[in-house]
């Protein structure tokens, strides 16, 4: 599907497409999906929930919260640099279905956003206490916040090398965490 769609863009992509990529009949096609809309929503999440599995072996609870954000922060970015096919399949064809790739979206980005608000709101800071108490609503502006550098790499062609962002992205949850403490 991701190559596919990378070869004509979301709407030019036809079921015909995604079987001759796949190397599959169009009636295994049929026997998962009933539209090439849910074949792509199913790719997001399935990618999705990778990407997230990433973040979560990268962290270490024994390490200090901002060494754990660093490490998550290059786990999910060289994930998604893997494979830059599937990630410009991700970020910016999904929202060629409208609603529904904004919904599939809006799902993806509420589970990130949780497991980064238990990750860092379960994480201490030494003898201070915690290390930041991040809302459900300032975790969510982190996953946009990032979201977005990952777009702006994607249009500007640099993501054979999404490790730039980690740094800003790292400075990015430190400073809303940071925040969340006053």
């Amino acid at each position: 599907m991701a190559r596919a769609v990378a070869a004509k863009g979301y709407a030019d992509t036809t079921i015909a497409d995604i079987v001759r990529e796949a190397a599959v009949s169009r009636r295994t096609f049929y026997e998962h999906f009933t539209t090439k809309a849910e074949c792509l929503v199913s790719l997001y999440e399935a990618a999705s929930k990778l990407a997230l599995r990433a973040v979560a072996e990268a962290f270490d609870p024994a390490q200090p919260w901002h060494q754990q954000v660093e490490q998550a922060m290059t786990a999910y970015l060289d994930y998604l640099a893997q494979d830059p096919v599937l990630l410009r399949t991700l970020f910016v064809e999904i929202l060629g279905l409208g609603m529904p790739g904004l919904a599939a979206r809006r799902r993806v980005n509420a589970e990130i956003a949780s497991f980064i608000q238990v990750a860092i709101n379960s994480s201490s800071n030494g003898a201070q206490g915690p290390a930041a108490h991040l809302t459900s609503e300032m975790a969510l502006t982190v996953v946009g916040g990032i979201n977005e550098l990952v777009l702006q790499a994607i249009e500007q062609d640099r993501v054979d090398d999404l490790r730039q962002l980690v740094s800003p992205a790292t400075r990015l949850v430190r400073a809303v965490a940071a925040e969340s403490l006053r």
